[in-house]
């Protein structure tokens, strides 16, 4: 009710356990609600990133079920690190837990990835998280995600540099983004040598192209 009796309502979200918090406008009758701002809890209160993806978007290079994903935070082009992992289980009905991405599409791009990719995914269970505590709402993460997941349930990383993006469809095919050229220049901002995305025009393609040949 509060909303309809102000001008801006703003939400200050963030993992308590992490130093990072996000500001976001729910509502904004003077200007945009697809903005926000990236703080950091100091000893000296909230100091704003400049530069988040250079915190959310490290990956430590031959680490197996780690991904960088260049994703939106409203206009705000953001590289993130996902990590997955991927274990044997024994229930007959395996765990899709994810930390920062909707549950429902992570059994999706599960899904996908045994029909269409072919991963003995149907007896593991499938761990995702979003480093930082940064919660990721859009589908153009979902190239990211299931590279983080084919990454530990192949046992081998995704090359050196590779940041990923591109929303994937249940027929395996990947969809292209939106704002791709913001999401391009992001990724050559922070130095990604190689960036993945909906031109590979399969899953499987995609797959192949950002996994190293080799177990780490």
């Amino acid at each position: 009710v509060h909303e309809h009796l102000v001008d801006c309502v703003l939400q200050f979200e963030g993992d308590r356990y992490h130093a990072h918090r996000i500001l976001r406008a729910v509502k904004n009758r003077f200007g945009s609600t697809n903005e926000l701002g990236v703080f950091e809890m100091t000893g000296e209160g909230l100091v704003g990133v400049p530069d988040p993806s250079e915190v959310f978007g490290r990956s430590h290079g031959g680490e197996v079920g780690a991904a960088v994903a260049c994703t939106l935070e409203g206009t705000r082009p953001l590289l993130l690190e996902i990590q997955s992992l991927v274990a044997p289980t024994d229930l007959a009905m395996p765990r899709r837990v994810g930390t920062g991405v909707d549950p429902k599409r992570l059994a999706m791009i599960v899904a996908v990835l045994s029909r269409h990719a072919g991963l003995p995914l149907g007896g593991a269970d499938v761990f995702v998280n979003v480093a930082g505590g940064v919660r990721i709402d859009e589908p153009g993460a979902d190239l990211g995600i299931a590279l983080a997941i084919a990454s530990a349930a192949k046992g081998v990383p995704v090359r050196e540099g590779l940041a990923a993006f591109g929303e994937i469809g249940l027929t395996g095919r990947l969809r292209a983004a939106t704002q791709t050229d913001r999401r391009l220049e992001e990724c050559r901002k922070f130095g990604s040598s190689v960036v993945l995305g909906p031109e590979c025009d399969t899953l499987r393609r995609a797959l192949a192209a950002g996994l190293t040949d080799s177990p780490a």
